[in-house]
C-alpha cells in the first residue's frame, strides 16, 4: 500500500515542476530553472502483463539547454530489486520520448539515502553495459530551514526539507519556522504546503506537532488537518465522559480498560461504550457486545 510520505515526496514535484532546479544545487549539480514543465503519464507498462509505474514523470524544458525527462521515485527503504526497475524506467523513457532522461530519488533517512545513490550496473563487474547513477535528495543533503524567513523565501522547498528530515531531532524548529511563514501566505498557496508536509511526516509524531500548529491559525479552517485535529478532541472528550460514568457509578476502571478507552478514535464505537456505561455491571462489560 502507498503511504502518504509515499506519495508527498514525489507529488510535490508536480505541484511545483521548478522545484528540481532549485534543490539540485543541493546534489551537486547546477539544472537550469524550466521555462516550460509537462506532467507526463507515470504508466510505463508495455504490452507484456507486468505494469510499471513511476511516481512522478516531468517533461522539463530550459532556456540553456533542450528538453529532458525527469523520473522521481520516492523511496522508504532499501529493496535491492529498484534498481533494476529505475534503469528499467530510464531506458524505456529514453527510448520512448527520444529524450535525455534523469532520475531523482526521494528519502527521509540516511541509509536508505547512502543506498540509493550507489551506483548500478546491469552487467558483470568488467562489463558494466548499463550503469544507473540516481540523484538522490534526502536528510544528508536537504537544507535544515528554522529560520521563517529562509522558509518563506522558498515554500515548496521549506515544505520539502522538512518532508526528508521528518525523523530529526530538529523537526520541530523546522516545522516552526515552515508554519509561521505560512501565516501570510495566501490560501491557495496555504493549503497545498500544509498537506504535502503533513502527509510526509505520516505518523511520526512531529505530525500532531505540524497539526496543533496549523490548527492554531484559523485560516486552516479548510484544511483537512484542522478537521483531524478537531475528530481528535471530539473522541478525547467522548472517552472523558465514559470514565467518568463509569466511575460516578463505583465501578472499577483497569488501566487495560482506560487504555483501550482513551486510546480509541472511532466516535460511533465510543459513543456505543458510552450508552454501555450507562448500565454495564463491570467496565469490561461494555466491550462485550462488540
Amino acid at each position: 500500500m502507498v503511504s502518504p510520505p509515499h506519495e508527498a515526496m514525489h507529488r510535490i514535484f508536480q505541484h511545483d515542476p521548478a522545484l528540481f532546479s532549485r534543490v539540485s544545487r543541493f546534489l551537486g549539480v547546477a539544472v537550469p530553472g524550466p521555462v516550460k514543465a509537462t506532467a507526463l503519464p507515470t504508466d510505463l507498462t508495455e504490452t507484456s502483463p507486468v505494469e510499471r509505474r513511476v511516481d512522478t514523470l516531468l517533461r522539463l524544458e530550459t532556456a540553456e539547454q533542450r528538453a529532458f525527462l525527469l523520473a522521481i521515485e520516492a523511496q522508504g527503504k532499501k529493496d535491492p530489486d529498484k534498481p533494476a526497475s529505475w534503469a528499467y524506467y530510464t531506458a524505456y523513457l529514453w527510448t520512448k520520448y527520444r529524450l535525455p532522461t534523469a532520475l531523482l530519488v526521494v528519502c527521509q533517512d540516511h541509509a536508505t539515502a547512502k543506498w540509493a545513490q550507489q551506483p548500478a550496473s546491469s552487467g558483470p563487474p568488467d562489463l558494466p553495459t548499463l550503469t544507473l547513477q540516481p540523484l538522490v535528495a534526502g536528510p544528508h543533503n536537504m537544507p535544515m530551514i528554522t529560520d521563517p524567513e529562509e522558509a518563506a523565501a522558498d515554500l515548496v522547498l521549506a515544505s520539502l526539507a522538512a518532508i526528508t528530515h521528518a525523523a530529526d531531532p530538529a523537526i520541530d524548529a523546522i516545522l516552526k519556522a515552515l508554519s509561521t511563514a505560512l501565516r501570510d501566505a495566501p490560501e491557495d498557496i496555504k493549503n497545498p504546503i500544509v498537506e504535502f508536509t503533513a502527509q510526509g511526516l505520516g505518523n511520526r509524531p512531529a505530525k500532531h506537532l505540524w497539526r496543533n500548529l496549523v490548527a492554531v491559525d484559523l485560516s486552516f479552517y479548510k484544511s483537512y488537518l484542522f478537521e483531524e485535529v478537531r475528530d481528535e478532541a471530539r473522541s478525547r472528550s467522548r472517552a472523558e465522559d465514559i470514565l467518568v460514568v463509569l466511575e460516578e457509578r463505583g465501578l472499577e476502571v483497569s488501566d487495560d480498560v482506560r487504555s483501550r478507552i482513551t486510546d480509541c478514535t472511532d466516535p460511533e464505537l465510543l459513543r456505543h461504550w458510552l450508552i454501555r456505561a450507562v448500565t454495564a455491571p463491570t467496565a469490561e462489560a461494555i466491550f462485550e457486545d462488540v
